[in-house]
């Protein structure tokens, strides 16, 4: 980090110890209550948003009320870049306002932001992360192999992000359409949100009267009714555009994997190409709305 930084916290060089971590989250909280945010400076926040189209396209009221979200984000968040990687300040912004972005309407920052308070730690990776992996299969073999990663949210744990995708949000991809709905920071963040109420599955935590239901109950099966048929067609399209050659979809095909990715790819193109996702998915469109826009 620069020797006079903006709001964006130092990078951190190694590891503390679970006492030094309390110690410092305890800090935190105390310096978060007692002294005043920062405010990121306004260069450094336009440029942030015009780097980024999907946030410059974002009203000026909203793009306040972000600013001033990312800005406790920073206060609250540690930053570590790996592999040599310095986490400036311009860095840690354009993450902090991806990662916020999902909050936008979810009340004042310090309640908005609550819902990240399960972890500290935002890992960036100069390139693509490898990941080992294990896995049993149908007959008990248990195969270790390699996982090429961009991204990954730990369940009450950090989220790594590799700068390249970071950097890369809301860019086609060369000869096409394809990838200007993607930002790698709001999937993790998507997953964090699905991770509050256990393992990411696609089915986060609702607000009460979600879309005019009454109970936890209602609501839950209100969204299961709207993603699963949207899932299993967007899965036959992935699969017929692999094995048989059909039309690639627009959304990134990882969506296929899991309901859990197709909820974080989603998320993405929801913010990132509001229009475009509208086209795509018209009956998530209000799901998501409902979600992100309670009250809207």
């Amino acid at each position: 980090m620069p020797a006079n930084p903006a709001p964006a916290p130092a990078a951190s060089s190694a590891p503390a110890s679970g006492f030094a971590r309390l110690l410092n989250r305890l800090s935190r909280r105390v310096r978060s209550t007692l002294a005043p945010v920062p405010e990121i400076p306004a260069t450094l926040w336009m440029q942030t948003v015009q780097r980024y189209a999907f946030l410059g396209a974002l009203p000026l009221q909203d793009q306040a009320k972000l600013r001033a979200l990312s800005a406790l984000f920073l206060q609250r968040k540690e930053f570590t870049g790996v592999h040599g990687l310095e986490v400036t300040d311009a860095m840690a912004v354009a993450i902090a306002a991806q990662a916020c972005l999902p909050l936008l309407h979810w009340g004042e920052p310090a309640k908005a932001l609550a819902w990240y308070d399960d972890f500290v730690g935002i890992v960036v990776h100069p390139g693509e992360a490898v990941a080992r992996r294990q896995a049993v299969d149908a007959a008990g073999v248990v195969h270790d192999y390699d996982e090429v990663l961009l991204g990954e949210a730990m369940e009450r744990g950090p989220v790594m992000l590799s700068w390249p995708a970071v950097d890369g949000a809301g860019r086609p991809l060369s000869g096409g359409e394809r990838g200007s709905g993607t930002s790698v920071v709001v999937h993790e963040f998507a997953h964090k949100l699905d991770m509050r109420n256990g393992g990411a599955d696609g089915y986060p935590p609702l607000p009460a009267g979600f879309l005019g239901t009454q109970g936890a109950g209602a609501a839950r099966e209100r969204w299961r009714a709207a993603w699963e048929p949207a899932y299993e067609d967007f899965r036959e399209r992935v699969i017929i555009a692999e094995r048989f050659g059909g039309e690639r979809p627009w959304l990134d095909a990882y969506g296929a994997t899991a309901p859990a990715e197709f909820f974080a790819v989603a998320c993405e193109a929801y913010f990132v190409s509001r229009e475009r996702f509208a086209q795509e998915f018209p009956t998530l469109m209000p799901v998501l709305d409902a979600y992100f826009r309670p009250g809207g």
